[in-house]
């Protein structure tokens, strides 16, 4: 994991847009037409009481953005929000009713709709094999879908778990659980027996959709193996419905799954037999839409709640400005159902009518030019990736992008983490050809969405994130609370207001929501996110990491990313990861594990110049005590390094919850670090 080292290192504007660009911009369109200046006057606008009035400001804002967007709710909304227990219990649209299903799909596929025909996702295996979607067929399965639920008994709030292959079906059971008023709960497909078995227990889901299994790097993966073991472990499920990704259900896959005939029914039995007619369901704002687990990187996954008003405001919001979103664009980000990204790019696509694109495989398969290829064949204009998957296809090296037009791309996006700003430049100038704007975005599962998040009409440092998204108000202050944000000093990064998608408490109850969020700051009350912020003198904002893994080293401290990124700067190291141990000495020594490029060799020498190096750049107590060297660190599937697990297996600690990891073979591999 890498992060913005010092701001002297991201310290140039390298990506100014042209006037023409700015012009045609969603965002620029929407402050021309309500006569807001620029960027500070938008965040102003949009997060302040500015006139005294009760609707101006904050509230001003989310109001006028419901019509603005064309969100249609069945029950118009008494008043914008209800706050009177607090930010942390804010209730949003109180009084209204809508369904996030009407918005993302019914009103397209309508009769005399105009998009009824056009498609809504386009799909492709790792295989090679592509499909399309179109509306009017996304809604007529949505309905199968909503249908097969009320035949099994699934009623408004109750739980349904998706553990899927990332297939287009994926989108018709979401949006079939949001028109019965059903929570969805997404589970990442890479999880194992034990992290689905947590979230199925959990959320206490009585049925359960999976597949036989899908395809990684020209290999299938056994799926539902993996989900019996998990119902047998968490119990509650009653029904399993099961896609055939892979032949088994025409024994056409050379692997046998297990099957359990009361249990269990395959998609086309239990979904394709259904009508297709249904009608969808008017749910309060506060409904609860969806169930979203935190990735667990620093402990037991929290149950994140979110509202059919949350989430559908808050993703359209943030589509349509961030990413720039047109009538004719494809829109790409590299994500499963199971993570924040997989909804937030569904539901903020789908409300304006948009065309989704999904791919199943690994980046790299079968050749390193798989995302570029795919980018270049389907036209996509909208790229959206982890640093930690770009920094490792530009270790592949640039012919690989050679021959294929990437012109297509508008807009590029990355989140999950901090760049480095080599890997943000070549991200820059060889994918975006030096023209598309980077929206390094920030925020999290928590709202469904960003607190920062940069807009397509303003310039770009390296790494930065921009500043505020609109509507959000956000800041950074000290450990009393006090602002620092234009000192440019480095502070916590929090939340001053809620807003709509904010989770309205976590699924195991209020007091670790209040516990995790509100309990740094009380007075008054902020959310902390938890992360190190900066704002630059020119106002740019930028992330240094997590603040609860600062490494105090005698009476000194810096953060993991610091010392990771110094390394990364070395030819000879690929990726690294850096912890704090307990010292006699110091209290707490800084520890590395570098993952260093193939033709590289492992040698004391190098250990010795690579301590140097930290040393050099971030002053001699930082220099790490040890340089460990490994062929992989475990991660999550959106590229998050595990440093949790790495500290614990460094130290002989517990693991504690290792659910969220994506290569659990790379655990052992630390135990035999070099």
């Amino acid at each position: 994991m890498t992060a913005n080292t010092s701001l002297d290192d991201v310290d140039e504007i390298v990506h100014e847009p042209s006037q023409e660009f700015v012009d045609e911009t969603n965002v620029a369109e929407f402050m021309q037409t309500y006569g807001i200046g620029g960027y500070e006057e938008l965040i102003e606008r949009t997060t302040t009481d500015i006139t005294g009035e009760p609707e101006s400001g904050v509230d001003w804002f989310w109001d006028e953005i419901v019509d603005y967007l064309d969100i249609e709710f069945y029950e118009d909304y008494e008043t914008v929000r209800n706050d009177s227990e607090g930010p942390q219990f804010t209730d949003w649209y109180p009084g209204g009713e809508l369904n996030v299903a009407h918005n993302v799909v019914d009103r397209h596929a309508a009769v005399d709709a105009k998009r009824r025909n056009k498609v809504a996702t386009i799909w492709e295996g790792e295989d090679g094999n592509v499909r399309e979607v179109t509306y009017h067929e996304l809604r007529r399965q949505s309905n199968q879908v909503a249908n097969a639920l009320e035949q099994r008994g699934i009623e408004t709030g109750d739980t349904v778990g998706l553990y899927m292959p990332m297939v287009p079906e994926v989108v018709s059971i979401l949006y079939g659980c949001f028109k019965v008023g059903a929570i969805a709960v997404p589970i990442f497909s890479g999880f194992g027996v034990d992290a689905a078995a947590t979230r199925i227990a959990d959320s206490e889901c009585s049925v359960l959709f999976t597949g036989d299994g899908f395809y990684r790097r020209g290999d299938p993966v056994y799926l539902k193996g993996a989900a019996d073991d998990a119902i047998e472990e968490a119990g509650y499920v009653e029904d399993t419905i099961v896609f055939d990704r892979l032949g088994a259900s025409e024994d056409t896959s050379e692997h046998e799954i297990p099957w359990d005939d009361e249990r269990d029914q395959w998609w086309a039995d239990a979904v394709e037999t259904q009508s297709d007619d249904y009608e969808t369901k008017s749910v309060p704002s506060s409904q609860e839409s969806m169930l979203l687990y935190s990735s667990g990187t620093t402990g037991k996954p929290k149950g994140i709640v979110h509202t059919h008003a949350g989430v559908q405001v808050q993703c359209a919001k943030e589509v349509y400005f961030g990413m720039d979103l047109k009538p004719a664009d494809r829109f790409f980000w590299v994500s499963d159902i199971g993570w924040m990204m997989g909804p937030w790019t569904l539901i903020g696509t789908h409300t304006f009518g948009g065309t989704v694109f999904m791919y199943e495989g690994a980046p790299d398969h079968p050749e390193p030019d798989r995302f570029w290829e795919m980018i270049d064949r389907h036209k996509l204009t909208q790229f959206g990736i982890s640093p930690t998957a770009i920094r490792a296809l530009r270790k592949h090296g640039d012919e690989w992008l050679e021959g294929h037009d990437l012109s297509s791309l508008r807009i590029l996006g990355s989140t999950g983490e901090p760049w480095d700003p080599e890997s943000w430049r070549w991200f820059y100038e060889n994918v975006g050809g030096g023209d598309c704007p980077i929206i390094n975005i920030s925020g999290g599962t928590e709202i469904c969405g960003c607190f920062l998040m940069p807009m397509p009409t303003e310039p770009l440092k390296p790494c930065t994130l921009g500043g505020p998204g609109i509507g959000m108000d956000i800041d950074i202050v000290d450990s009393s609370g006090e602002s620092v944000k234009d000192d440019h000093e480095r502070g916590f990064l929090v939340a001053r207001d809620s807003c709509p998608s904010m989770t309205k408490s976590l699924w195991s109850g209020d007091e670790r929501y209040l516990n995790e969020y509100w309990s740094t700051f009380e007075d008054p009350p902020m959310w902390d996110h938890g992360d190190w912020a900066q704002q630059d003198e020119d106002g740019f904002w930028f992330l240094h990491g997590r603040a609860d893994d600062a490494l105090n080293v005698a009476g000194r401290k810096v953060g993991p990313a610091e010392v990771e990124g110094a390394l990364i700067d070395h030819d000879a190291v690929n990726q690294a990861a850096a912890i704090g141990a307990p010292d006699d000495t110091t209290g707490t020594a800084v520890v590395t594990y570098v993952i260093l490029e193939d033709s590289v060799d492992e040698t004391d020498d190098l250990r010795d110049e690579l301590r140097g190096q930290v040393g050099e750049e971030l002053g001699k107590p930082f220099r790490p005590r040890e340089i460990l060297f490994v062929d992989e660190f475990p991660k999550t599937q959106s590229g998050k390094i595990i440093r949790r697990a790495i500290e614990a297996t460094y130290t002989g600690e517990d693991l504690g919850d290792m659910s969220s990891i994506e290569n659990p073979d790379a655990l052992a591999a630390l135990e035999s670090a070099r």
